[in-house]
């Protein structure tokens, strides 16, 4: 398991955001030690799990409420954009448990994943950095200014979407954005994700 990986499990069981200082308090080191050691990925340490667990007040290898938690893929390097648009590089993932009870309408006939957003496009509903989680499509109508996650020119979106005819429009919450239309053949050209169901705010 991974620096950020625990930051996301505490903040799970705690149903509070625990940011890098108080991960770094909890293991009695430097927040920038954290800083350091997320950027190169370090694995955490049985003992280090042992003394998050005893600063938070959690069991973190409590499997006796597995129902309530589903375990989903969290794409740390994909960033969709809530901007001008970002390049998907890399597709490495891994299992996170996140409690059902955060998945709007969860059912576990769907597929949900996590990734990351980037930009102010949607500020101040998702700001840079938060953690979205993701059902995917699965042949639905496109439900009229819900958030959703799309490729469109091999660039991955975060943005609301309605749909109107043979047009699809596009909008940021941020004013400063403006709204764009998808229309005619270049329809099919966007490729739909899907609907961004929960927020967790930014961990750092």
């Amino acid at each position: 398991m991974k620096l950020e990986e625990l930051i996301c499990i505490i903040s799970e069981k705690t149903g509070n955001i625990i940011n890098q200082s108080m991960l770094a308090e909890s293991l009695g080191i430097t927040r920038q030690t954290v800083s350091n050691r997320i950027k190169n990925e370090s694995e955490v340490t049985v003992s280090e799990l042992k003394r998050a667990e005893k600063f938070f007040n959690v069991n973190l290898f409590d499997q006796s409420n597995s129902e309530d938690l589903a375990y989903i893929d969290y794409y740390m390097d994909v960033f969709a954009s809530c901007g001008s648009g970002n390049i998907v590089f890399s597709s490495d993932k891994t299992k996170l448990p996140i409690a059902v009870s955060m998945i709007k309408g969860y059912s576990k006939n769907k597929l949900y994943s996590m990734i990351n957003a980037s930009g102010n496009s949607m500020s101040p509903t998702i700001d840079n950095g938060d953690k979205l989680i993701v059902e995917h499509w699965q042949g639905e109508q496109i439900q009229d200014n819900k958030i959703y996650v799309f490729c469109y020119n091999n660039e991955f979106f975060v943005k609301r979407l309605s749909k109107n005819l043979d047009e699809i429009i596009i909008k940021s919450d941020n004013p400063e954005y403006r709204i764009r239309t998808i229309s005619g053949k270049s329809v099919s050209d966007l490729i739909l994700i899907g609907k961004i169901i929960a927020n967790i705010k930014s961990l750092g």
